[in-house]
């Protein structure tokens, strides 16, 4: 009984639930195309999010399993249970075709389209672990699509009629963003033993991770920007404008937690222990819901 319980906890920690923040973009395409106080499509988005959490977590086993001998490697990812031995490999084997036995159904059942995306979500995570994190450029473009396509399944979902694709482009670069801060991060922190530990990195500099958030970051600011004062769907009075600033703060603090602080290997843990970056992102979504729900005129 010891054994059991001690591997589902692992198991557990494998899901990596505190990652699970990533998938709530799928509530991007509901929020800016004034459908939040539609109940049966709230319905339908938190169903992707809880669909797109168990999928993702799913890529989360298969990514560690691949990676195990390699992680012992790592300073801090050696905690986590396969490498550390509290989950057996075959126990999350199991775990992950049960997860999408059920999953991948239930996707289709959602909506054709959407378990279509949730599938090519799938393939290509599992093509990242494989093959195409071990390709220079193409990692993060992956990481990136990966945010592009929750996005996707959330319009779907949210049968958005007025969604700016200009919010494509913010999520594309803002994906980018955070998975060139992690190659940094880790670049950094493993130092002579990076290319043991993940091969990728030997092909990375950090002035070279540098130039591209330079890019990244840039475009994010301008596409965002250009989103305020473009979109069809926003109030006529371009009060969207006033989140600009919300935007430029969460880009300047998390390239300070990076590049000061020495953060960025888990960008998803920053939200839950920066408070600075949670309380801007909390009131830029309330100065949205404002300006999309209250004074959208």
């Amino acid at each position: 009984m010891e054994f059991l319980f001690t591997n589902i906890y692992g198991l557990l920690r494998t899901l990596r639930p505190r990652q699970w923040i990533k998938n709530g973009v799928v509530f991007i395409p509901l929020v800016f195309d004034q459908k939040l106080t539609n109940w049966a499509l709230l319905g339908r988005t938190i169903l992707a999010f809880v669909l797109f959490c168990m999928v993702s977590s799913t890529v989360y086993i298969i990514n560690d399993l691949v990676d195990v001998e390699k992680d012992k490697l790592h300073p801090r990812k050696r905690r986590r249970a396969l490498p550390s031995g509290q989950l057996q490999p075959w126990f999350a084997v199991l775990a992950a075709v049960g997860i999408l036995a059920v999953c991948l159904p239930l996707s289709f059942w959602l909506d054709p389209f959407f378990g279509l995306i949730v599938v090519t979500y799938l393939l290509l995570m599992v093509a990242y672990s494989f093959v195409l994190k071990n390709v220079v450029i193409i990692d993060v473009m992956v990481v990136a699509a990966g945010f592009v396509l929750r996005v996707a399944a959330g319009a779907l979902v949210a049968e958005a009629e007025r969604f700016s694709p200009w919010l494509y482009v913010c999520t594309i670069f803002l994906a980018l963003f955070l998975a060139i801060g992690k190659r940094r991060h880790e670049l950094n922190l493993l130092s002579a033993e990076a290319n043991n530990h993940r091969r990728i990195l030997n092909e990375y500099t950090v002035e070279f991770l540098d130039e591209m958030s330079h890019l990244v970051t840039t475009g994010a600011v301008i596409s965002y920007s250009l989103y305020t004062f473009s979109a069809v769907n926003l109030p006529s009075n371009h009060a969207m404008m006033l989140t600009i600033p919300f935007a430029i703060y969460c880009v300047f603090r998390y390239q300070y937690l990076i590049h000061v602080k020495g953060e960025g290997g888990a960008p998803e843990m920053l939200l839950y222990t920066d408070l600075p970056l949670l309380l801007d992102i909390v009131f830029w979504g309330i100065a949205v819901i404002l300006i999309m729900y209250v004074f959208n005129t």
